[in-house]
């Protein structure tokens, strides 16, 4: 191997190093804030909210679940690719809605959680939580 070729090797070592090691310590901070007792149960109260919320809606709204159902099931790419991109997966949620639904009709995402019980929510759902 070339001078060169080894500086390069070990440059790109370190980076990612660097990485790893930036990586983990993030990691820890998050979980340090996140087991603070305030924070669960803000989390707590957030989560009762959006179920709360989902299942108002749930009359108005669930015939965007049932075509969702039905283009999962059918493979429909073209009416999947025009849902909203509200999708945490980590949630095992799904916003069921139309693309631009949040100002087209004014709806917070909306969908099913991964217990199948309706939930709605703003802006992005806590993946970080």
């Amino acid at each position: 191997m070339t001078a060169a070729g080894e500086e390069r090797r070990v440059q790109e070592a370190v980076r990612g190093h660097v990485r790893n090691s930036a990586f983990a310590e993030a990691e820890r901070a998050i979980s340090f804030v996140l087991s603070d007792p305030q924070v669960q149960e803000a989390r707590a109260q957030v989560e009762a909210a959006e179920t709360q919320l989902g299942m108002e809606l749930c009359a108005r709204l669930q015939p965007f679940q049932d075509r969702y159902d039905q283009a999962v099931r059918d493979g429909d790419a073209d009416r999947l690719a025009g849902l909203c991109a509200g999708k945490h997966g980590r949630w095992g949620r799904i916003c069921v809605l139309p693309d631009g639904h949040e100002t087209s009709m004014e709806e917070p995402h909306w969908g099913h959680n991964s217990e199948g019980q309706p939930v709605a929510w703003v802006g992005s759902a806590p993946d970080d939580w």
